[in-house]
């Protein structure tokens, strides 16, 4: 039986995760929504517009009405503002299983900071909600996030197959990781 909670505020070491809020979207857009190279990998374009950006964080918060909903704004303390996102991109009530996605800002790319993330919302998922299992995917091409799944204690599951589309409408093949929650003390 899972226990919600809704996104509540998270506080690592150098990191608050936290709901993100409609002024955001500037920063979101600047450091991250509107980067190519950011969104490579990801099922959605970089965006064109800070208005469209705001849209997309306008629906977020619209819905933490709802107590299972889970998005964070990523925010390096030391700087004071967003630098990426991460949350739960899909749930299996039954089965207390859900799915994490993430991105980070290019310029904060290879310092730890999803890593820490990720640990954090993984404790708080388990620990405090309840989930049983948690998951991540990753487009093959993009080996670098699986790394990340893998110093989070999660397991290499396989791949799905020509699985989904990417963005541009081809076949696309990703890696599945997750850590059960009895084997994240035995795996960190």
């Amino acid at each position: 039986m899972l226990t919600h909670k809704g996104t509540v505020t998270i506080v690592t070491q150098r990191l608050t995760l936290r709901r993100f809020v409609p002024d955001d979207a500037p920063t979101m857009f600047r450091n991250w929504a509107s980067d190519d190279n950011v969104t490579r990998y990801l099922t959605w374009f970089a965006h064109r517009s800070v208005e469209e950006t705001a849209d997309i964080v306008n629906r977020w918060v619209a819905e933490y009405e709802a107590d299972n909903r889970y998005q964070w704004a990523i925010v390096l303390r030391e700087l004071g503002e967003p630098i990426g996102s991460i949350g739960v991109v899909r749930q299996n009530e039954d089965a207390a299983a859900a799915e994490l996605g993430y991105c980070i800002g290019e310029a904060f790319w290879h310092r730890g900071y999803v890593s820490e993330a990720l640990r954090a919302v993984m404790d708080f998922l388990f620990d405090e909600v309840g989930y049983n299992r948690l998951s991540a995917i990753h487009d093959i091409r993009n080996p670098r996030s699986g790394a990340v799944m893998k110093a989070c204690g999660m397991q290499y599951e396989g791949t799905r197959r020509e699985f989904a589309l990417t963005k541009e409408g081809d076949l696309l093949s990703v890696a599945e990781y997750a850590l059960l929650r009895r084997e994240r003390h035995t795996k960190k």
